[in-house]
């Protein structure tokens, strides 16, 4: 499902680079972490141990520029130093450019105040993670029906709790992952059932991820033509977010 060029990369590449010319930061240094963050170091411990980072199919990758921190969900890390244009220069061909891309423009955005929770949250609090963002969902939106795309266990585990396993649909890409059962919630294959996710839920999370594999642009578009509400969950999302003036929820995650 990848897609070049990625619109809204591209649209928050323009805006970004507009910043960092306002405020002189073209030439200022970035490091990007040589290797990912280990699963300790990213989440701490929590009590649960099936969340992707855990199991080693996802890492977060840390790019530090201007003192601030910011951080992005990939499959494929690599490290980076460099400056901020060079980062702006980059190609998007694969998930490694587009992965430094965000986690940079992450960090800037929490050294310039314009984006928060841009650092993964530790320890108990993904779990009081997914079950706020169930009770807000609730609060807002009543007893609907609630698509996942990308499985969160804590996220998935609540909405299932507090809606109903025939109220929620869950997709993931992993392979490992499709058609298994979660809590009576069977998940589906995101590669090929991302529109029937969308069809089958009046709102729609969707993880930040998406942004640095090139699935979201699809997703968001759907789920606008459709009518539906979307919503843009963790880290990875944040400086795209604040940018693009997009709904994200991450309640717990860490300003850089």
């Amino acid at each position: 499902m990848c897609r070049t060029p990625i619109p809204i990369l591209e649209q928050t590449r323009a805006q970004f680079l507009e910043i960092v010319r306002n405020e002189n930061l073209l030439e200022a240094e970035v490091a990007v972490l040589g290797r990912p963050l280990t699963p300790e170091e990213a989440i701490g411990t929590p009590g649960r141990r099936d969340f992707p980072i855990i199991r080693g199919k996802e890492r977060i990758l840390e790019a530090r520029c201007l003192g601030a921190r910011g951080q992005a969900f990939t499959d494929a890390p690599r490290e980076f130093t460099g400056t901020l244009s060079g980062v702006l220069e980059l190609e998007w061909t694969s998930n490694q450019n587009r992965a430094i891309y965000i986690a940079t423009l992450n960090a800037v955005l929490a050294h310039l105040g314009r984006a928060c929770a841009t650092v993964h949250c530790k320890d108990d609090d993904p779990e009081r993670c997914g079950r706020e963002i169930a009770n807000r969902i609730l609060e807002r939106h009543g007893k609907t029906t609630v698509g996942l795309i990308g499985l969160n266990p804590a996220i998935a585990d609540h909405l299932i709790d507090l809606f109903g396993a025939a109220q929620v649909h869950i997709s993931d890409l992993y392979q490992g992952n499709v058609g298994k059962e979660r809590l009576g919630v069977q998940v589906w294959d995101g590669a090929e059932q991302t529109q029937d996710i969308i069809e089958a839920s009046e709102v729609v999370l969707l993880t930040g991820t998406t942004l640095q594999n090139g699935t979201f642009d699809e997703i968001w578009a759907t789920i606008q033509d459709r009518g539906k509400t979307g919503l843009v969950f963790g880290v990875t999302a944040a400086g795209v977010c604040a940018l693009a003036g997009l709904e994200r929820v991450c309640p717990y995650g860490r300003n850089g």
